[in-house]
């Protein structure tokens, strides 16, 4: 009861810090994909390459959260840049490594094949890798976001805002009920992230093996889509 009533006196205050939060996540994530696959595209072909560099963003990565944002305050100040600077060092290699993973997986003989039927290179990697690909980019992408929403929640301590505020409010003002919400709120959206990106995750795996009807007109009689 305790719980709903703090619920209920405060829902606007929450409604706008759980907002912030995915703004944060939202904005980290999309520019981590965007750099990560470039990355990627880089080093593909070098495995030299694509060794130092996971081993680099492997060595950021075990940095401790706390540590890289008391790191970069100095040069980037405090609010939300310093906290989206962070969420996407430590995305890369989540995200890097997925993608490399999800290439070096594709079949050689399909890539033979498709340049067999006159593919340029630009109509092989949008028409068949990535297609192919995108299962095993999209589980990455999963992975980093829950990630990104735990570690989002630090970014308070930076003044970025997000549900890393009622939690650490809570924390400073040893007030139970300010913990528990931040945890619940924080948690929930982790899992309906997850579930959500799961739910698509299956659905281009399904595509990517040829299992996926795209129409009804394409099923058998008889079957259900």
């Amino acid at each position: 009861m305790i719980l709903i009533k703090y619920l209920s006196e405060n829902y606007e205050d929450m409604l706008q810090l759980l907002l912030e939060h995915v703004h944060l996540v939202v904005i980290s994530v999309a520019i981590s994909l965007i750099i990560a696959i470039t990355f990627a595209i880089l080093v593909l072909r070098s495995k030299w390459a694509s060794i130092v560099l996971l081993s680099l963003f492997g060595v950021l990565y075990s940095i401790p959260s706390l540590a890289m944002f008391a790191f970069l305050i100095p040069v980037l100040g405090l609010g939300e840049k310093t906290a989206v600077v962070v969420l996407i060092i430590y995305n890369q290699y989540i995200l890097v490594r997925n993608i490399l993973i999800a290439f070096q997986s594709i079949d050689p003989s399909i890539i033979e094949a498709a340049k067999g039927m006159g593919l340029n290179s630009r109509q092989l990697f949008i028409n068949i890798q990535l297609p192919l690909a995108a299962p095993i980019i999209i589980g990455g992408t999963r992975i980093a976001i829950v990630s990104t929403i735990g570690i989002a929640t630090i970014a308070s301590v930076v003044n970025a805002g997000g549900l890393g505020v009622i939690l650490f409010d809570g924390l400073r003002m040893n007030y139970i009920i300010k913990i528990l919400w931040g945890t619940i709120m924080a948690a929930g959206l982790a899992l309906i992230a997850n579930q959500i990106l799961l739910f698509i995750e299956k659905i281009t795996d399904r595509k990517a093996k040829g299992e996926f009807r795209s129409t009804p007109s394409e099923a058998p009689q008889g079957c259900k889509l």
